[in-house]
């Protein structure tokens, strides 16, 4: 991928609603940078934390519709910037490469033709397409009071079989665009740990738990913010922020910004815009 170029969107439910904000994010560094993205058009939810657990077939034929959606309109590189979407299309994706039964009897399902030849891609792959050349090239404020933690999660990096861009325990093709931008990134502990993921209302207090452990781990080796790139992780370390702080007792006041959010500001893009006055912990 080029700077000028034109790659398929699949937003995913997350992005069209509780986390618009992320939306707003990709779009406008992305458009910054010269992408243009082309939302899918009919797309549906790809099956998320939920489908695997009720029924395999339709744990394969969600993502295998949208999958052939964009072979339909000629889509080759298809981004999803949640982890989940990305990762329940990439191994969609997979599955049907294994298997051509599974193929055929999903491209009956879905009543489209899939043969697998569109490429999905999470945001750091985007970015690594652009080149961190021209990312550096088009920086207009270097983030030279950002000390990030970048926080992975779970599934950023996981399952490594279906998920090759980077190494799942020590990943750093996040660290790499940050300094690409002019900041600076943390060693950390808790860079792959869980946050709690969607247990947000399910098991509030192992959020919490599991939030307030990132958010220390991260203060301690001298972050004044976290990176992220999933929706459900802002979700835990931001919104539920104030609800970790009167849990433990402690102030973190940490900044939890998605990796679009630091590009942005970087290349001039106002926070507006970007959708970062829209968070929960806003500082200055």
């Amino acid at each position: 991928m080029t700077s000028a170029a034109s790659i398929g969107y699949y937003p995913g439910c997350a992005l069209h609603g509780s986390s618009n904000d992320y939306e707003a994010s990709v779009r406008a560094c992305l458009g910054a940078l010269g992408v243009e993205l082309c939302e899918l058009n009919d797309w549906i939810c790809c099956g998320a934390t939920a489908a695997h657990s009720l029924n395999h077939n339709l744990a394969v034929a969600l993502p295998a519709r949208n999958l052939a959606i964009a072979e339909r309109d000629g889509v080759r590189e298809l981004l999803a910037p949640c982890p989940m979407c990305s990762m329940e299309l990439i191994r969609g994706n997979r599955a049907m490469a294994r298997d051509e039964k599974l193929r055929r009897k999903m491209s009956e399902i879905v009543e489209l033709n899939i043969k697998g030849e569109t490429k999905v891609l999470n945001l750091i792959q985007v970015f690594q397409g652009i080149g961190m050349d021209a990312i550096k090239a088009a920086v207009k404020y270097p983030l030279t009071e950002i000390s990030a933690a970048c926080y992975y999660g779970c599934l950023l990096t996981r399952p490594p079989e279906d998920l090759r861009f980077d190494d799942c325990e020590h990943p750093s093709s996040m660290e790499t665009i940050i300094e690409a931008l002019g900041g600076k990134t943390v060693e950390w502990n808790y860079k792959t740990e869980c946050c709690g993921a969607g247990m947000t209302l399910a098991n509030t207090d192992t959020v919490l738990e599991l939030s307030h452990k990132i958010l220390s781990n991260a203060r301690a080796h001298g972050a004044n913010c976290v990176v992220a790139a999933c929706p459900m992780c802002h979700v835990n370390l931001d919104m539920k922020q104030g609800d970790v702080e009167r849990r433990y007792g402690v102030r973190h006041g940490m900044m939890i910004y998605y990796l679009s959010d630091l590009t942005g500001l970087a290349l001039g893009i106002d926070a507006h815009t970007l959708g970062i006055d829209r968070h929960f912990v806003v500082t200055k």
